[in-house]
Formats: structure tokens, C-alpha cells, sequence
């Protein structure tokens, strides 16, 4: 009767840890296999491939790039209400007067927004500081632009 119940004893032990063991490495295989979680906004300036609207709805949006393409001619892409890298190219090279001087490569960087709030302050839109940060103001100020923008 001894012998039974150490033989069960050993017998449970040794399918406990055999459970035991297996549960560990599949948990190890499951968490490997999970995929990574996307990153949370970053301040700093956007990258060429993002899609920057600053608050424009899609329709102020196809305003700009209306006038971006007939008026300043200086933008090909579609006029489809999403300012992406080629909408900003264009919009940088429009800036070039009102003192932008970085690189055009469609990033809407600090500076990108200062000489845009140049641009919109010299047309009566905006009031505020011209300090490349696209606040509530310089939002409201491009949409009210973007808003009186033709589109034929």
C-alpha cells in the first residue's frame, strides 16, 4: 500500500511538472509572437509621409491644394483634401516669400509654421506671435484662409 501511494505521488510530481513546464513554453512562444503596439504622438516636426491638415477639414484641405495648383502653380499631386508631403512642398515653395527658408521637403516643421503665420498675418488672418508653433490661432487662421480659397 506504501509502494501505491508513492508510486502516485511520483506519478502526479511528475505530471505536474510536465504541465508546468509545457505552460512555460508556450507562454514564452505566445509573447514572442505579439505584435508591437504603434507609438503615441511625438512633438516634433511631422515627417514627409504623414498627412498634416492642421484642423482643415478635408474640403478647406481642397481648397488649398485648388489654389496651390491653379493659382500659384505650384503643386501636381491630387487634390484629394489630405496636405500630405507634396500639398507642403508646395506650400513651402509659397512661403519662400514670406520668409521661409528651409528645405522643401514637405515636412511642416517650425519653420514651415512661422513663415505660414507670416504669410497669414500679411493677409490680415492672424494677429499672433510669429513663433512656429501651430497652435489654436494659426489653426483658426489657416482655416479662415482656406475658407475664402476659390475652387474653380
Amino acid at each position: 500500500m506504501r509502494s501505491n501511494r508513492l508510486v502516485r505521488g511520483l506519478v502526479t510530481a511528475t505530471a505536474l511538472a510536465a504541465v508546468t513546464a509545457g505552460s512555460l513554453a508556450a507562454s514564452g512562444t505566445a509573447f514572442a509572437a505579439t505584435p508591437e503596439r504603434s507609438q503615441g504622438a511625438v512633438a516634433g516636426p511631422a515627417s514627409a509621409t504623414e498627412v498634416v491638415n492642421l484642423g482643415l477639414s478635408s474640403s478647406q484641405a481642397k481648397r488649398v491644394q485648388f489654389y496651390l495648383r491653379y493659382y500659384a502653380g505650384v503643386y501636381t499631386g491630387a487634390i484629394d483634401g489630405l496636405l500630405g508631403t507634396e500639398s507642403w512642398k508646395g506650400m513651402q515653395r509659397v512661403l519662400r516669400s514670406y520668409g521661409y527658408t528651409g528645405a522643401i521637403d514637405g515636412i511642416v516643421g517650425t519653420g514651415t509654421i512661422k513663415a505660414l503665420q507670416q504669410y497669414l498675418k500679411s493677409d490680415g488672418f492672424y494677429s499672433g506671435a510669429i513663433d512656429g508653433i501651430a497652435g489654436s490661432g494659426t489653426r483658426a487662421a489657416f482655416a479662415a484662409w482656406a475658407d475664402q480659397l476659390p475652387m474653380d
